[in-house]
């Protein structure tokens, strides 16, 4: 293995950090970062001082490891992550979710800002991920081969149904309405064409964004439990009255943040509990 790229030493460090050994990761994406106001930190330290890891140099995300509890539940944040359309290779896109199984945690929840290509869908909206489509143009587990673990990888239930169940009785118990449905990922950083939403609309294609699918493909490899929650900040190119753009998504991201802080911390509570 590459010393450059092997996560073991990077897990060292992250199961270091503080004193509380989560086994639940949370990736705040776009729309997802004042989560972290709800975080009784136990100990924090910035991406750039993980051995390997990458950085993120995208508005909305700070790029920093932050232990802690949320709502009295032992969880290891990360507070934002690196996108294919910075440039990254997918090996880069997906170490830190290596670092996390490496560090022993055992479930991750991703989340993400997508634009809604459903009619069900509007801006302000939640949906729970139930399954994805790979339209990124790559495949992360492409190349050389994982020691011990085969990149013939089954994605049939690639959402735990279980953390599944514990995001919808968080959003209950939030007095949010959360939808279900399936995410399509495409590689960005330009948006989609209403050419392409119409078509992803006919493929079955509920919500767009320009990450997650990969994180969770290595996450499933690596025998992590995964659920994945988007933030329908935009109505996808053709649905909008208005030209898309990231000022949107992180100005719907603001206006939802109570609704988000609330959604994961009873997310967190309901996976203290067991």
């Amino acid at each position: 293995m590459n010393p450059a790229t092997d996560p073991r030493p990077t897990g060292e460090r992250i199961r270091a950090l503080g004193v509380l050994r989560p086994t639940l990761a949370i990736v705040l994406g776009t729309g997802f970062q004042h989560v972290l106001e709800a975080l009784e930190p136990d100990a924090r330290i910035p991406y750039d001082k993980l051995p390997g890891f990458p950085t993120t140099g995208v508005a909305g995300h700070r790029g920093e490891m932050v232990s802690g509890r949320l709502g009295g539940t032992p969880v290891l944040i990360l507070s934002g992550r690196v996108h294919y359309y910075e440039g990254h290779e997918m090996e880069r896109v997906t170490f830190a979710v290596r670092a996390l199984a490496a560090a022993g945690i055992r479930d991750l929840l991703l989340t993400n800002a997508a634009g809604g290509i459903s009619r069900k869908l509007r801006a302000g909206n939640f949906m729970i991920v139930n399954d994805h489509i790979n339209w990124m143009g790559t495949n992360p587990l492409r190349g050389a081969a994982e020691p011990g673990l085969s990149p013939f990888v089954d994605l049939t239930r690639a959402y735990d149904p279980g953390l599944r169940r514990l995001l919808e009785r968080a959003g209950r118990q939030a007095g949010l309405r959360l939808s279900k449905g399936v995410y399509l990922a495409v590689s960005g950083p330009s948006y989609e064409t209403p050419a392409e939403i119409r078509a992803f609309a006919r493929l079955g294609a509920d919500a767009v964004g320009m990450s997650t699918v990969p994180e969770v493909i290595v996450a499933r490899q690596c025998g992590l439990r995964v659920a994945a929650l988007s933030c329908i900040t935009n109505l996808a190119a053709g649905r909008s009255p208005r030209a898309l753009s990231h000022a949107e998504v992180l100005e719907t991201g603001k206006r939802v943040r109570l609704s988000a802080i609330n959604l994961l911390r009873n997310f967190a509570v309901l996976y203290g509990r067991g």
